[in-house]
């Protein structure tokens, strides 16, 4: 079976490294808030191109911290209103509602998968205060007309950037875009953990200033609480092992640019359609995804054919149960996206071989073969 993801042998790629990272940490005896973990956000916050990075325990916490912060700044309040892709992961709305904000789902493009930036203005009320931008799947979401719409209205830019580490807009990075952007470290991320962690990043001294503080119970100063805060740090463990990984992402990334273009270079089936290609500098294919009508079908052809896929995802935020209040919106191009995806394996660690038999399936795909009728 050709896995989806096989984190074992992306782990093995620096097995070496990482244990002797994490074997310094064990003798330091110093397990949080110590020099790995600043050393890995100075090192983050230069490779993103940011003055700030504030490390998090996960990149939920990350994403909800900054919205919590907005508001500690009086920049937000709760009940206003916070523009998001409809097609996202959940996560980046619970970002938003955790902080009595409230999601306005915008669809996307269905040919980028990306926020569509000629829907944005028409959402735009009073209560409006920022945008969430999702890089979604590792593609480059940003746009200056994005850019020039917050301006023109006075709105602050997020980043949603937890699948889209290394990715370039122009000379800067995705994660240093906009007034702030929260990443994800899970595991399966192009640069993860071995367990939960994220950060935020950020240009902001204060917004940064206020991030720390929130993140450590609401306190700068032992036992001294000046805001109602929350408990999210990343471990030194994981701080130490991520700053080993860092130095190997860019190379991850070409791997899996490269399997990308070889996938957009031969795939050929009328019954698949690919997202449109993008320069290889604005995506590192977090995820590859292709769309098909009868995408249980496909899943199972390639079960069958010794292939793992995933998706994502199956369910839209608006039609999850827990966004009930939501359900009457329609978002037919989300729900298309939603209902059509299948991932197909790409990252650093396949084979050539494998990448063939994955090429050679697809192509090989003919769909449901229909009974003849005598």
């Amino acid at each position: 079976m050709i896995k989806y993801l096989d984190l074992k042998t992306v782990t093995d790629s620096h097995l070496d490294e990482i244990k002797s990272a994490v074997n310094r940490v064990i003798d330091s005896g110093w397990y949080l808030l110590g020099a790995e973990t600043k050393q890995f956000e100075n090192d983050y916050a230069h490779y993103i191109g940011s003055h700030h990075c504030i490390s998090t325990g996960n990149g939920l916490d990350a994403l909800s911290l900054i919205f919590k912060a907005y508001i500690e700044m009086g920049a937000m309040k709760p009940g206003d209103e916070i523009i998001v892709p409809a097609n996202t992961f959940i996560a980046s709305i619970l970002a938003i509602t955790h902080n009595g904000l409230k999601p306005v789902f915008v669809e996307p493009r269905f040919n980028t998968l990306e926020l569509d930036d000629n829907l944005i203005e028409e959402h735009i009320t009073s209560r409006t205060r920022g945008i969430l931008l999702v890089h979604l799947y590792g593609r480059c979401a940003y746009t200056e007309k994005i850019r020039d719409i917050c301006t023109i209205h006075q709105l602050k830019l997020i980043e949603d950037n937890a699948q889209a580490q290394g990715c370039w807009f122009g000379n800067r990075r995705t994660g240093s875009l906009g007034d702030a952007a929260g990443h994800s470290f899970y595991p399966g991320k192009n640069l993860g953990a071995l367990a939960d962690a994220g950060a935020v990043t950020t240009d902001d001294d204060e917004l940064s200033s206020t991030l720390r503080e929130l993140a450590n119970y609401g306190s700068s100063q032992k036992y001294v609480f000046h805001a109602k805060g929350v408990n999210s740090r990343m471990d030194e463990i994981n701080a130490a092992i991520l700053d080993v990984k860092l130095h190997y992402l860019d190379a991850d990334n070409a791997r899996r640019q490269q399997i990308a273009a070889y996938y957009y270079d031969n795939i050929n089936n009328p019954l698949i359609t690919l997202p449109d290609r993008l320069p290889a500098a604005n995506n590192v294919y977090h995820i590859f995804p292709v769309f098909t009508h009868d995408r249980q079908h496909l899943q199972d052809y390639l079960r069958e054919k010794g292939i793992e896929t995933a998706i994502h995802y199956p369910i839209p935020p608006h039609q999850q149960q827990c966004y009930k209040e939501y359900s009457h919106l329609q978002l037919p191009i989300t729900e298309r996206i939603h209902s059509q995806e299948l991932s197909l394996p790409n990252n650093q660690t396949l084979t050539e071989s494998e990448c063939e038999i994955i090429l050679n399936a697809i192509n090989s795909y003919h769909g449901k073969i229909k009974p003849h009728i005598l």
